[in-house]
């Protein structure tokens, strides 16, 4: 996404303009303010899940008999990944954001969903490969959007889904493999980021003003605070989930 510098997950796209612009207010670009974080764990961290793949022979054959479940992903020095950044509210209404018309890939690569934590926006393509020589069957499991649950045969053809409505987090399952799992979080605006391995994000390109910024885990749960940014500042703001 185009709103975001170096050092965040990959989202698996590009952004893209569409063909006709949003009509609305644009940003400053002039006087756009940013948002740089870095998600810790505080405390002793839960003990990594082994994931068995022995239920399939190819599964095994591309990833192994058993890996580290992706659910909880924190380094030595405490840095959590996977974790869903966003702005969950006091974005002026009146903006308006050319939604991206190239596909945001989210791959079943080693029996497992990559990335396993990735957003797109509303009405942008979801698209979905099955990288494996094996069966996957991708359930979308919405609260808001609608579901859908199809399967994936063909190794390399893919399907492409969009979601109607904002949701923070979509999850996805695997009905062939049950291990398999991932979190979508749909957004009507470009202000958001996923963790990367070091714990950090940034949120670029925001029109100076006061938020709530949020923290999403899908073990931890989320956090929020509330934030004012000036005209072209960058603010650092930590977050820290604590072993319970």
């Amino acid at each position: 996404m185009l709103p975001f510098g170096a050092g965040l997950a990959s989202c698996g796209s590009k952004s893209v303009p569409a063909e006709t612009p949003a009509p609305g207010k644009k940003v400053d670009a002039t006087t756009a303010a940013a948002v740089i974080g870095h998600v810790t764990f505080t405390g002793t961290p839960p003990p990594v899940e082994m994931v068995r793949m022995t239920t399939d022979p190819a599964c095994v054959k591309e990833a192994g008999p058993s890996v580290p479940s992706d659910a909880v992903v924190i380094s030595a020095t405490g840095d959590v990944a996977n974790a869903f950044a966003y702005i969950k509210s006091g974005l002026d209404p009146s903006y308006a954001f050319d939604v991206p018309t190239e596909a945001v890939l989210l791959d079943q690569k080693g029996c497992r969903y990559v990335p396993h934590v990735i957003g797109v926006r509303v009405g942008q393509p979801l698209k979905i490969v099955n990288s494996d020589p094996t069966l996957h069957n991708v359930h979308a499991m919405p609260m808001i959007n609608q579901e859908f649950n199809q399967g994936q045969p063909l190794q390399g053809v893919p399907i492409t889904k969009t979601f109607t409505a904002p949701e923070v987090m979509v999850r996805f399952v695997c009905n062939v493999h049950g291990w398999m799992r991932a979190y979508v979080g749909v957004r009507p605006d470009p202000f958001w980021a996923v963790t990367a391995a070091d714990g950090r994000f940034k949120i670029a390109g925001l029109p100076p003003g006061s938020y709530t910024i949020a923290i999403w885990h899908e073990k931890f749960g989320e956090q929020e605070q509330h934030i004012t940014l000036a005209a072209q500042q960058t603010l650092d703001v930590p977050f820290s989930f604590a072993a319970k």
